[in-house]
């Protein structure tokens, strides 16, 4: 084959590559409306608390009849002899089985299964499993060190598992069984299991907080007694930043869980919405969007652990002191100033 030939031929495999692409997509596209359409024809909407042969008035019936309240549906019941009625308490415990949790556990063996998978007999040549399974840790290392430095480099496990189960859990949401059975809904669109994250990710960071400094150590960070060495000023100062410090630490797992829940439940109930008013078109693009938010929502929760873990296991002893000294000095300095020079 000549030259000539050969620059003729060779500007046309990209276009050609973004053509199957684009194709590909198009019939994802055409997939997604089909499989919406059918949904609507096979189980129509109806009204809440009716049955199948009502009619269902357009708009509103078509929406509310597709969302979910944000409390799960109960698939097995732990404590049947003495059920929770609905809405006598805000907060309760009653022990069952939920349609998130069972979601959760089959999301939760995939992941098992895909690594045991791809990490048995590991080969210096990677397979194709393998070989995806190493691009994504070794990316999210490299990203959870360049974020958190070093120090994080223990902590990039805890950081990758972390991201993958919460990735998948709210990815499950978009596979068109999960939301449209009873029996299974996306995990983190529920409150009990992004709080649950939330409260394991800061019990981690607290535990590795007083391991790394020890007890003084890091309760000194809320409470620098040690600083009235320096000056009631300066103490007090301390107390105060300290105290403000350990108020936000318990604000930690709340914002946690009730960002991830917010963004995976309003996205929900988004979709829902717009798939029963237009079935076609616009579902697809807003699916497009909540894959991509997803996997933000699942590197927000991840990374902020990663970096909590890090600030945790830093040794404070001072900071809150020198924040005191700079404060007191500032203030002698403003009196120097407003006075005469002495003679």
């Amino acid at each position: 084959m000549s030259s000539d030939q050969v620059e003729t031929l060779a500007p046309e495999t990209a276009p050609a590559g973004r053509g199957r692409l684009l194709r590909r997509l198009g019939l994802i596209a055409v997939a997604i409306i089909v499989l919406d359409i059918v949904a609507i024809i096979l189980v129509p909407p109806f009204p809440g608390g009716g049955s199948q042969g009502q009619a269902c008035a357009y708009p509103t019936c078509f929406i509310t009849s597709t969302l979910e309240l944000p409390p799960p549906h109960t698939v097995i019941d732990l404590d049947a002899a003495h059920p929770l009625a609905s809405g006598s308490v805000v907060i309760g415990f009653h022990p069952s089985i939920t349609n998130t949790i069972i979601t959760m556990w089959i999301v939760m063996a995939i992941l098992i299964l895909l690594i045991f998978l791809a990490t048995r007999g590991m080969k210096l040549v990677p397979g194709r499993l393998q070989n995806l399974i190493e691009f994504a840790y070794e990316g999210l290392e490299n990203f959870g060190i360049g974020m958190g430095g070093k120090e994080a480099k223990p902590y990039i496990p805890l950081f990758a598992g972390f991201f993958l189960l919460i990735l998948f859990c709210n990815w499950s949401g978009l596979v068109p069984p999960v939301g449209k059975l009873e029996e299974l809904r996306a995990p983190t669109s529920d409150v009990n299991v992004t709080l649950g994250l939330a409260l394991v990710s800061f019990g981690y960071f607290e535990f590795q907080g007083f391991r790394k400094n020890g007890i003084r150590g890091y309760l000194g960070r809320f409470f620098p007694i040690y600083e009235f060495r320096n000056g009631i000023g300066a103490g007090v100062i301390a107390m105060f930043v300290g105290v403000i410090e350990l108020m936000l630490e318990f604000v930690k797992p709340v914002t946690l869980s009730m960002r991830l829940f917010g963004n995976i439940y309003g996205g929900e109930v988004a979709l829902a919405a717009i798939t029963a008013l237009t079935v076609a078109i616009l579902p697809v693009a807003l699916l497009g969007l909540e894959f991509m938010l997803n996997f933000i929502q699942a590197l927000i929760f991840s990374i902020l652990t990663l970096m909590f873990i890090v600030l945790a296991i830093e040794s404070h002893e001072g900071e809150e002191g020198e924040l005191g000294h700079e404060a007191i000095e500032s203030l002698e300095e403003g009196v120097r100033g407003g006075q005469p020079a002495a003679a």
